[in-house]
């Protein structure tokens, strides 16, 4: 494989995380912080799943960003987007204390300076659920920097989101390269190992594994973040 560019997750796995664990934490932050402000906290999470979910279904000219205001004033009125300075205060001052419910490994850090060295171009393909200012925050619980990426997907600057097979061809162009000249690298099989249908090389990195189907793993060249190397190294 020709491989230029190589493509992480965030969430598990650049960042290892018990995926409900983090929600969980993130979900009693937010929704404490919005509770004094008339924001009932169960109808509150109930909109930002659906919120969400209406992001990760967007295949429109709008920004993910739009799409997720859209569906919060639906259901709050105009009254949301008056309290969206409560949002930003939050990410600004409270988001980045759910990082104690994540882990650290200092191998993400490094494999990503390593591949860098070795003249790949490095692009964070996190699902863009997130504003920018809570990717920056999950960028530096990895230990990295915005810089260390040529490009970091948020919800303010894409119009997709995983599993969506554009998402994938949007990243690539973004970095200007071809799907076949990426290789994307992930721990959930749904989000993440899609990227091979629109011609992109994929890694299963196993250390904090989402394998909600059932798949067999050995499907995908998988392993350590050691073995990412090692397998980059073998194949390129």
């Amino acid at each position: 494989m020709s491989i230029k560019a190589v493509l992480f997750d965030l969430d598990g796995t650049l960042v290892p995380m018990d995926q409900d664990v983090f929600v969980k934490d993130y979900f009693k932050r937010i929704s404490t912080k919005l509770a004094p402000y008339g924001y009932e906290p169960n109808k509150f999470i109930e909109t930002i799943w659906k919120g969400t979910y209406a992001m990760i279904k967007n295949n429109s000219e709008k920004c993910n960003e739009e799409v997720f205001w859209d569906y919060a004033c639906s259901v709050y009125g105009k009254k949301i987007l008056a309290d969206k300075p409560l949002f930003d205060e939050f990410y600004e001052s409270e988001f980045d204390k759910v990082k104690a419910v994540c882990g650290f490994n200092p191998q993400a850090r490094e494999t990503v300076y390593k591949l860098k060295e070795m003249g790949y171009k490095i692009a964070l393909a996190t699902n863009p659920i997130f504003p920018e200012r809570a990717t920056r925050w999950r960028i530096a619980w990895a230990g990295l920097e915005p810089t260390d990426f040529e490009f970091y997907t948020t919800y303010e600057n894409i119009n997709y989101c995983k599993p969506n097979p554009a998402y994938y061809i949007e990243v690539a162009a973004r970095i200007g390269v071809s799907p076949e000249e990426c290789l994307m690298v992930g721990n959930d099989i749904s989000d993440d190992m899609v990227a091979k249908n629109v011609g992109m090389q994929v890694f299963l990195l196993t250390d904090c594994l989402i394998n909600s189907k059932h798949e067999d793993v050995s499907n995908y060249p998988n392993g350590s973040f050691d073995e990412l190397v090692e397998y980059i190294a073998k194949n390129t």
